[in-house]
């Protein structure tokens, strides 16, 4: 049997919830132009003379918020899944490393960690679902810009998306109905996904309708009234809609579900703002209910989906 290296890739997590740590991890993830598709020597001067001396202190905060005894939970979930991953295989041939686009473990470690494993065959799992340059595309930048300096490259096998696939497909359902055998249904599901500017979707990017795929065919399975919102805005141009915030605002008052398919695991966009800051706001607009419906995570189902995708790609 060759060698064979997995490699998990997530977005990323600041080592601690300081403003330090922040500024560190906020500077590497802005510089990424597929993140912010600006002239370079403009966005410089913004992002050092503006946005990096204001919001590390703002988003230090909001991570203190979600931040456990043992860490990040973005990191904490990501490695048990990277464990439960390498448990299933069950094979001195295979290695399961994680790495994080920004911040730590680097995906530069995490590739070396394979190289000393000896891998003659790469697979790549970017834990995306729905494909965005700015996320998916910016991975593989990453890995490119790492492979290009060994000398014996290996067989890569780089998976773009798997917004359709069934086994993702199921494990949301499952999550979904599982979550409403114990809390009961609502009056509305609502389907969050990371907001990208609309200029990026004008261009070609297939996220938005990655998007709408998926919610389409996990809603096909529950007979509720659902709907795609996006989240995570920032500056003042346009994103893509509608908003969750505004969406919220304007829902109703009895009570309403939120599920964020585009993240493979817990983190600052859910934890925080969806299930703390929207939550709010849903409320003080009059809503009676509020739940949120938690990621993936290391859910049975979860796992197997990511066993399934790495599994087709080694036939």
């Amino acid at each position: 049997m060759t060698a064979t290296g997995i490699l998990l890739i997530n977005l990323g997590t600041p080592d601690a919830p300081t403003p330090p740590a922040l500024r560190r991890y906020l500077g590497e993830f802005l510089a990424d132009p597929r993140v912010t598709e600006m002239p370079r020597a403009l966005w410089w001067l913004i992002l050092h003379g503006i946005i990096l001396r204001i919001r590390p202190r703002r988003s230090a905060l909001k991570y203190q918020k979600i931040w456990t005894e043992t860490g990040s939970p973005l990191l904490n979930i990501s490695q048990t899944q990277q464990s439960e991953l390498q448990k299933a295989f069950d094979s001195s041939e295979i290695t399961v490393a994680l790495g994080m686009r920004y911040g730590n473990p680097s995906i530069a470690t995490a590739l070396e960690q394979l190289r000393q494993a000896k891998a003659r065959l790469l697979v790549i799992l970017p834990l995306y679902p729905q494909y965005s340059s700015s996320t998916t595309g910016s991975t593989f930048d990453a890995i490119a810009k790492v492979l290009k300096t060994w000398r014996w490259i290996p067989e890569v096998h780089f998976i773009s998306d798997y917004h359709d696939h069934p086994a993702y497909i199921h494990a949301l359902i499952m999550q979904i109905k599982n979550y409403w055998q114990k809390h009961g249904t609502p009056d509305q599901l609502l389907f969050s996904f990371h907001s990208i500017p609309k200029r990026f979707d004008l261009a070609g990017d297939p996220y938005h309708s990655h998007c709408q795929k998926t919610a389409q065919l996990v809603a096909k399975q529950i007979d509720i009234k659902w709907q795609v919102v996006f989240q995570s805005r920032f500056g003042r141009e346009e994103w893509l809609k509608p908003y969750i915030d505004h969406t919220l605002a304007s829902i109703g008052k009895g009570r309403v579900d939120v599920i964020c398919p585009g993240f493979a695991a817990d983190c600052l966009e859910t934890l925080e703002e969806i299930n703390q800051e929207h939550r709010h706001i849903f409320l003080q607009a009059g809503g009676k209910e509020f739940h949120y419906i938690p990621a993936l995570n290391n859910n049975v189902e979860h796992i197997q989906a990511l066993l399934e995708l790495i599994k087709n790609v080694r036939k």
